[in-house]
């Protein structure tokens, strides 16, 4: 597990200029995580294998940090989930923003936009007055008259796309929260299992 963590490492530090232009975390933590998991399962290979008390005490020790560890981050990214979640569902300026001002991301948003058939971010207003092409609306249903003042196609997609752009990076977020939990729930087996075999070290 901890070999596969270091692959995954090294492909997405290939990808981290791509990520970081569209605002994605660094790749520092995959690094973090995947070196402590390979260290910890050599760590227990070798405390098991040599039935060495000390080891497996350092090994139980590592295990207890480790899950602690593992939920703080797995809350801490459920509740940026959230967070960005309820940013989105109420077109918060801090999330908006960012997007709109982008010329990267602008363009992401109207590549989209004929695809899911939504228009702007939180609304068709986030485009100010000149609303792209890409928001006419065609056919007929879910359509609404483009906003008083802009310039544009007269109808244009009643939905937004914020939930559209939500639902791209909660698979992420869920794969993360995965990871996390699982590894937590991990470390709880390994310092059952450790324990188990401080007992039986001891009573030798």
């Amino acid at each position: 597990l901890g070999c596969l963590l270091i692959y995954s490492a090294v492909k997405a530090t290939s990808s981290a200029i791509q990520m970081s232009t569209f605002g994605g975390p660094g790749v520092g933590w995959i690094w973090v995580i995947a070196l402590g998991v390979f260290g910890m399962s050599a760590l227990g290979i070798f405390a098991a294998c040599s039935e060495n008390s000390l080891a497996l005490k350092i090994f139980a020790g590592f295990m207890v940090a480790g899950m602690i560890i593992m939920l703080i981050f797995g809350t801490i990214v459920a509740v940026m989930r959230n967070q960005i979640k309820d940013a989105i569902e109420h077109g918060a300026k801090e999330f908006v923003n960012p997007i709109m001002e982008n010329e990267e991301t602008r363009a992401m948003l109207e590549s989209i936009q004929g695809v899911f058939q939504c228009c702007g971010v939180s609304s068709a207003e986030d485009w100010g007055s000149t609303i792209p092409n890409s928001c006419e609306c065609t056919t007929g249903y879910g359509c609404k008259p483009k906003p008083q003042g802009s310039s544009g196609p007269a109808l244009i997609y009643s939905q937004s796309c914020g939930l559209v752009l939500f639902g791209l990076v909660d698979l992420g977020f869920k794969v993360m929260m995965g990871f996390l939990f699982g590894f937590a729930v991990s470390a709880v087996l390994s310092l059952l299992f450790s324990i188990v075999m401080i007992r039986q070290v001891t009573q030798q």
